[in-house]
């Protein structure tokens, strides 16, 4: 994959929004000055490794720890009774709030195991060596239990019901939708149906979780220092699940070697590691093993469909079943891609009846975190194969299909029959966007001459639409936000904001924005996230809000900086405020020999107050939050309600070439038309489109988090977790367009799920495409060369 090398930045460097500036904090990551969780050391640290469970369901019958304990440099060993002071780990979002089945969550298994890798004792050690020996002489001894591992047989007549109390293996479930699907179906000139399957994959950050408890006995204050997206919202979870107040909780959250959802909290080993700092008095560090991150995340859904359309290619009815392969019940977040990813149908397309049900399925495998996209990659895959499905069906061509059936550009706001407001955009203005830079008619004839050599060569249409900024009514999951910024004596700026950063740089847009609102280079400037201590209250790092919410409220803020600077500086210069110009580090007046330093008016705020600062509050500080409007809780006269406000969306092309004698597909093109509104950096915009695409293609060819039949996890390591490699992928060429969104204070929609979904739905039609000749089709992924050869020749696999 190629990414275009922004220029080196100008002695003073342009600001503001639209600015292709580089990391402001490049030189620190180049050089090694970022510290990442690891980093971080502490004298007298104990370092502790998990007894995991071998079996996927088990009653604990007694654990018998005295060889561990015996151990050299063990401290102690812990099971679920010996925690002291430790309730039941609260839910990031509980699905009893809409009808499904609360679990209780426990720091370490209590009686019964869900899964291989459900951790049964904890073992606390000198050094990690030493817990990890120890942990290795722990004596479990268990009652295996029947379990289910698929959805097939968790929902099955006399299934085993997985946890105890629950009266099915149904963790949340429900209907949604709108308008008549039967009379659609019974006046189609055409009824289609068919499948689509996503297998489990992980996120795959390169940094895996850990976490640092440290109690100060003294001051019965807890520091916890970790891999966390969300500080504020981790800082009650612990509080509550310790009996502690939040104020007695410090959580940092240092720089992130990415996260893509899976240090969203709700994880037990959260709560274990703070507990046992308290009760040891000692200082506790945990770093995640490989071969357990590949346990956390998701995507195992499947689909089920039936449509209805006129001979024109218009889709006039929709009923989908998606089932989500949950794993094992958590106080994670993940139950709720199944209900996100069916929200998101149907997928920008203006079909006017839509009838869906869906369920979350708690099974024997590990249990599902968040992972990019959040589950809408299960709309974009149904809806593309769909629209592939109406074009065959009616002879019409795939993109004209999708022209057709698209909402239009006028006729935004657009209420989807799932109740979400779509703000704005231009679908077949992205369309019009990948035909001026592809010659169609040529692909297609070069397609064509391709398959008379009896070549394997297909093209692939994938759009999406993503819905960001998400607010979950009674919830810790907001959508709005807020920032601090503060000038001192002299000039330099500290933006503290509630957003935090996985990595991506968002970081550097907020203090872009807010350079360019007080006229100030980049580089007088500093961004502080992850620390609740000294961050105003904010919701973290998910659903693309950061410069959405964050940078948003970091602009209000900065806006009222630089009113109170306008009017110093009027004074100081005697002009009025509204003549005054605030850029390049300079507060300027109407004439050209009207200007002093902004560091010189920042200096009169504070030591002049008396005399030029009468007009305004003589302190340069402001704490701002912002709130997007789109968000709406209230239901509507059919009980819908919108929980997202901005909605990105793409349309990708894919040319694929199989290999007939090996299966495997070779990805030879892919272009990306994308729309998130006012882009504030484009070069971060791209290369947050340029990680979501690699992350898309390499889920839906190679990655997978596979289980045995027995249970066990196949995944160890990257030689068994095929991520795809630079070579793998193909250079992406993007393409832009800006529909500003009109709920946002700058115009501004989320990115950092974005390409994802249209990368997988893209390169799934592409193969099917070149497949076509061959009269078989494959419905469920990945789409290794192993399942596309048994496709080409059936039974090859057996």
């Amino acid at each position: 994959m190629s990414t275009d090398i922004a220029p080196a930045p100008s002695a003073r460097q342009q600001t503001g929004i639209g600015a292709r500036i580089p990391r402001h904090d490049a030189a620190d990551y180049v050089t090694g000055r970022i510290e990442y969780f690891d980093d971080t050391v502490v004298p007298g640290t104990l370092h502790v490794a998990l007894v995991r469970s071998p079996h996927p369901r088990a009653s604990i019958r007694g654990i018998d720890t005295g060889r561990a304990a015996a151990a050299a440099g063990v401290v102690a060993v812990l099971g679920a009774g010996d925690l002291l002071g430790v309730g039941e780990i609260p839910h990031n979002v509980d699905p009893a709030g809409i009808g499904g089945q609360h679990t209780k969550v426990t720091a370490l298994a209590d009686g019964e195991v869900f899964h291989v890798g459900h951790a049964v004792a904890a073992v606390v050690a000198q050094t990690s060596g030493d817990a990890e020996a120890a942990a290795a002489l722990v004596d479990v001894d268990y009652e295996v239990l029947p379990y289910a591992l698929s959805v097939a047989d968790a929902v099955a007549p006399n299934a085993p019901v997985l946890v105890p109390g629950w009266r099915d293996n149904v963790i949340a479930g429900g209907t949604m939708g709108d308008g008549d699907v039967d009379a659609a179906l019974a006046a189609a000139d055409h009824v289609i149906t068919g499948s689509v399957s996503l297998h489990r994959a992980a996120p795959c950050p390169l940094e895996t979780r850990g976490y640092l408890a440290q109690w100060d006995r003294r001051a019965r204050r807890l520091t916890f220092r970790g891999t966390a997206q969300n500080p504020h919202q981790l800082r009650w979870h612990l509080a509550t699940a310790l009996g502690l107040g939040e104020q007695q909780v410090h959580v940092v959250a240092p720089r992130s070697g990415g996260s893509f959802g899976a240090k969203m909290h709700g994880q037990p080993e959260e709560v274990l590691f703070a507990a046992l700092a308290r009760q040891l008095e000692r200082p506790v560090k945990w770093v995640e093993h490989r071969r357990d991150a590949f346990a956390v995340g998701g995507r195992e859904l499947a689909a089920h469909y039936t449509a209805s359309c006129r001979s024109d290619g218009v889709v006039t009815g929709l009923r989908v079943a998606v089932d989500g392969n949950l794993g094992s019940p958590s106080a994670a977040p993940g139950w709720g891609m199944v209900m996100v990813g069916c929200l998101t149908i149907p997928n920008g397309y203006a079909i006017p009846a839509v009838d869906i049900t869906w369920r979350a399925v708690t099974t024997s495998k590990a249990p599902w975190n968040g992972v990019r996209s959040y589950g809408k990659e299960i709309a974009h895959t149904v809806l593309e194969r769909l629209m592939d499905q109406v074009a065959a069906r009616t002879e019409l061509a795939p993109e004209e299909v999708r022209r057709r059936n698209w909402v239009h550009p006028g006729a935004f706001p657009h209420r989807t029959p799932t109740g979400l407001d779509l703000d704005s955009g231009d679908y077949q203005g992205l369309l019009r966007l990948v035909a001026g830079h592809v010659d169609l008619d040529v692909l297609r004839a070069e397609q064509h001459a391709a398959r008379a050599q009896g070549r394997l060569v297909g093209l692939g249409w994938g759009f999406e639409l993503v819905p960001e900024s998400v607010d979950l009514p009674g919830s810790f999951v907001g959508g709005m936000d807020s920032s601090t910024v503060r000038m001192d004596a002299n000039g330099h700026v500290t933006v503290l904001t509630g957003v935090t950063s996985p990595g991506s740089g968002n970081d550097t847009g907020i203090a872009q924005l807010v350079a360019g609102e007080l006229g100030v280079p980049i580089t007088d400037l500093d961004v502080v996230q992850g620390d609740t201590d000294r961050c105003p209250y904010g919701f973290g790092n998910l659903s693309s809000r950061s410069i959405v919410a964050g940078g948003s409220a970091a602009v209000l803020a900065a806006r009222v900086l630089a009113e109170r600077l306008r009017i110093v500086a009027a004074a100081m210069l005697h002009t009025e405020p509204s003549d005054i110009r605030l850029v390049d580090g300079m507060a300027f007046g109407p004439a050209p020999e009207q200007a002093v330093p902004i560091a010189a008016v920042a200096h009169a705020v504070y030591t002049l107050a008396f005399i030029l600062a009468l007009g305004i509050e003589p302190s340069l500080e402001s704490t701002q939050t912002y709130r997007p409007g789109g968000i709406r809780h209230l239901p509507d006269d059919k009980g819908r309600i919108n929980p997202l406000g901005t909605y990105s969306n793409a349309l990708a092309l894919a040319v694929v070439e199989i290999d007939p004698e090996t299966g495997a597909v070779d990805v030879r093109r892919f272009v990306l038309a994308h729309d998130c509104g006012t882009q504030v950096n484009p070069t971060l915009v791209e290369a947050q489109l340029h990680g979501g695409v690699a992350m898309g293609l390499s889920t839906v060819l190679s990655e997978e988090a596979a289980y045995t039949m027995d249970g066990q996890p196949v995944a160890a390591g990257f030689k068994t977790y095929l991520l795809a490699r630079s070579p793998d992928l193909p250079r992406v060429e993007l393409l832009h367009q800006c529909t500003p969104s009109p709920v946002t204070l700058l115009g501004t929609k989320g990115a950092g799920e974005s390409g994802v979904g249209a990368a997988m739905a893209a390169t799934l039609n592409a193969v099917n495409d070149a497949l076509s000749p061959r009269g078989v089709e494959i419905d469920s992924t990945p789409l290794t060369p192993e399942r596309v050869f048994t496709a080409l020749v059936p039974g090859a696999g057996r």
